[in-house]
């Protein structure tokens, strides 16, 4: 089964459909491979690096008339490229197709019955996020939009302490707590700037503050949760009380990064004129709705407009500046939809499927998007309810029942306390030098013994009474105990003679070193844990 990568013809677009590393993978899937020449060479991949993995270079119809064509964009069907004309009639298009968007590319596709499968419709569901493009290239934009501004704002995001003064932090704020506003905001704060960030979704209040950011609310209770994972459409109210918080915001903060995009419906509009002149001459507006028209009143898509100062980026092609990595990610989530499908062997659009069915646009000349709804089971025979068992009668409660119901769970905790009692009954009877025909010797061995018997009874019901949570910080306590181990053994092993209490000596050495080696890794993996 051919596989085909085209060279992508959208006016400034540098990505490709996939990554050689990518591309192995569709052989792996067993593909025939066939990439348009030049294809990866805006995001720096050399046709022999696709050869070196097995795939074929070859032109752009190669690549078009091959059974499943990848790309990023959706075919162009301009009097200049007419790319949908080069698609065989019974061939897969699998690319970003956006249909709410594009009806008369929907139907073009429909008339030539091209099976489509749109990237940007891959359903946000948990057992799709392989598959979940738009997050991978949206991860991109939050990062690229904090590079974007950085090289537009003329101080540091980090504040500093130097000889000729004091320089203050950044302020930045995000407005939309998506995947993209998210890496906004760690990449943000990454650089040391101050960061706020805005959501109707009261949801994402820890993933913000998890990131290092302040979260910005509204006093009115309502929510703003939409469906997969996307915000709604909120009430004059909550945009109101909305307005009026940017407004105050714009006074303070340096750089604005829009992130706020409805499902089928254009941008909202959130910065407004009267917000872009109230900031500071030198501000930075980064727009990344720009593509559907922008969050901000001044956005101009696709290009950077100044207004009293203040810059407002509308950048439409943000993943294609970092085209490598985003043409990696890309390719990668096209391997696993492969996959899915059932890879070149037993390639199937299976409806069933709910990745599949969320994703499908078109098939055998009928337009199946808004995708179909799941088939519901067949409803099952209920089995016939169980009888209840007759109530049996209550046992008698008798002062013994209690001890034989915990027998066995206190068995260890009777056996220590056995243990403590007779190292007691021992050092009364021989350690207080009561008897003269134990030795002097002995005596000290068997003082030695009920000091060990009675802290094995005392850290057993330390440790075992606390809570699991809080082991781990009682490793340092122990790390101590151990320590003070060491050094009892150290000198109980200081003998010329094998003695019993040097054997145990060395025994204890050994077993508490290896105890503080543990503590300490374990503590050390912990802590690594918190570093940024």
């Amino acid at each position: 089964m051919n596989l085909g990568i085209p060279k992508e013809s959208h006016p400034g677009e540098r990505r490709v459909a996939a990554s050689p590393a990518a591309a192995s993978r569709f052989v792996e899937l067993g593909f025939d491979v066939s990439v348009e020449a030049g294809a990866g060479d805006g995001a720096s991949y050399p046709d022999s690096a696709y050869e070196a993995i097995g795939a074929k270079i070859g032109s752009k119809e190669d690549a078009f008339s091959a059974d499943v064509v990848l790309k990023v964009r959706a075919p162009r069907d301009e009097d200049d490229a007419r790319e949908l004309d080069l698609i065989r009639e019974d061939a897969t298009l699998i690319s970003y197709v956006f249909p709410a968007q594009n009806e008369a590319l929907v139907a073009s596709l429909q008339a030539r019955k091209i099976t489509t499968l749109a990237m940007d419709c891959v359903p946000r569901i948990t057992r799709a996020q392989k598959v979940d493009s738009l997050s991978s290239m949206a991860n991109i934009a939050g990062y690229r939009a904090v590079i974007e501004a950085a090289n537009e704002f003329g101080s540091f995001f980090t504040g500093q302490f130097t000889a000729a003064g004091k320089v203050p932090p950044a302020k930045v704020l995000v407005i939309g707590a998506g995947v993209a506003g998210l890496s906004a905001i760690g990449a943000a704060r990454g650089l040391g700037a101050i960061v706020r960030a805005f959501d109707t979704r009261e949801s994402v209040r820890d993933q913000i503050k998890s990131l290092g950011g302040e979260f910005l609310t509204v006093e009115i209770e309502e929510s703003g949760e939409g469906g997969g994972g996307y915000a709604k459409t909120m009430s004059k109210e909550f945009i109101d009380a909305e307005m009026a918080l940017f407004r105050e915001q714009a006074k303070e903060v340096d750089i604005v990064i829009t992130t706020a995009l409805i499902p089928g419906k254009p941008a909202p509009k959130l910065w407004l004129k009267d917000m872009v002149e109230t900031m500071k001459p030198g501000s930075v507006v980064v727009d990344l709705a720009a593509e559907q028209g922008g969050n901000c009143d001044l956005t101009e898509p696709g290009a950077r407009a100044v207004h009293d100062g203040v810059v407002i980026l509308g950048y439409t092609d943000m993943p294609s500046r970092m085209s490598t990595v985003a043409s990696d990610l890309y390719g990668t989530n096209l391997g696993h939809l492969l996959d899915e499908l059932g890879g070149a062997g037993e390639f199937n659009v299976d409806l069933d499927n709910d990745i599949i069915r969320g994703a499908i646009i078109t098939q055998g000349g009928e337009v199946l998007w808004p995708p179909p709804a799941a088939p519901e089971p067949s409803p099952a025979a209920k089995p016939k309810p169980a009888p209840e068992p007759a109530p049996k009668p209550a046992a008698a409660v008798t002062p013994e029942a209690p001890a034989a119901a915990s027998e066995g769970g206190s068995f260890s905790g009777k056996v220590l306390v056995g243990l403590a009692l007779t190292a007691l009954w021992l050092w009364l009877r021989f350690g207080s030098g009561a008897s003269n025909s134990v030795g002097e010797t002995e005596s000290e061995f068997l003082q030695h013994l009920t000091v060990f018997v009675l802290a094995c009874f005392v850290g057993w019901q330390v440790v075992w009474s606390v809570t699991a949570a809080l082991h781990t910080p009682l490793m340092s306590v122990t790390n101590a105990i151990s320590g003070i181990i060491v050094v009892g053994g150290l000198v109980l092993a200081n003998s010329e003679v094998p003695t019993a209490a040097a054997i145990i000596g060395a025994i204890a050495i050994l077993f508490a070193t290896i105890n503080i080696v543990g503590g300490f890794m374990v503590t050390r993996r912990m802590l690594r844990m918190f570093n940024k």
